[in-house]
């Protein structure tokens, strides 16, 4: 082994349940029906879900589509390639399927400083099951 193998700090294990945990901890997650109502006030509603499963699963009018890849530096405000909406105080609502890799993204984005992101529990599979289409329950 070569001394900067040595020196370097051995990473913290956890899972991908601990992580997914941790990053709801921070959050306050909004069900299906207070995310359209944050929405319908002014929030931001990020659709993540790459094209291939929107194209499968269904589009979400009017959602803001931003693929997972690219969300940190379209709402970073210190970012190049920050969209013209971006800010710290801007509520961002992150949706995915099924309401894990939106948890994940959503912490991602309060690490940047935007202190109001979060996403909806249980995704747009559970955005579709509250009758009609999210906007009651």
């Amino acid at each position: 082994m070569s001394a900067a193998t040595l020196d370097r700090p051995v990473a913290r294990r956890r899972t991908i349940d601990e992580v997914l945990e941790d990053s709801r901890r921070q959050l306050s997650r909004l069900t299906p029906a207070e995310a359209h109502r944050a929405w319908s006030t002014g929030a931001v509603l990020v659709d993540i879900r790459p094209a291939a499963q929107r194209a499968a699963e269904g589009d979400l009018p009017g959602a803001l589509l931003i693929e997972r890849n690219v969300l940190e530096w379209r709402f970073d405000p210190a970012s190049d390639a920050r969209l013209p909406i971006a800010g710290y105080d801007l509520q961002v609502i992150v949706l995915c399927q099924e309401g894990y890799t939106s948890s994940l993204a959503a912490a991602a984005l309060q690490d940047l400083g935007l202190h109001r992101a979060t996403d909806v529990i249980g995704g747009y599979t559970a955005w579709l099951t509250t009758a009609p289409l999210g906007l009651d329950a």
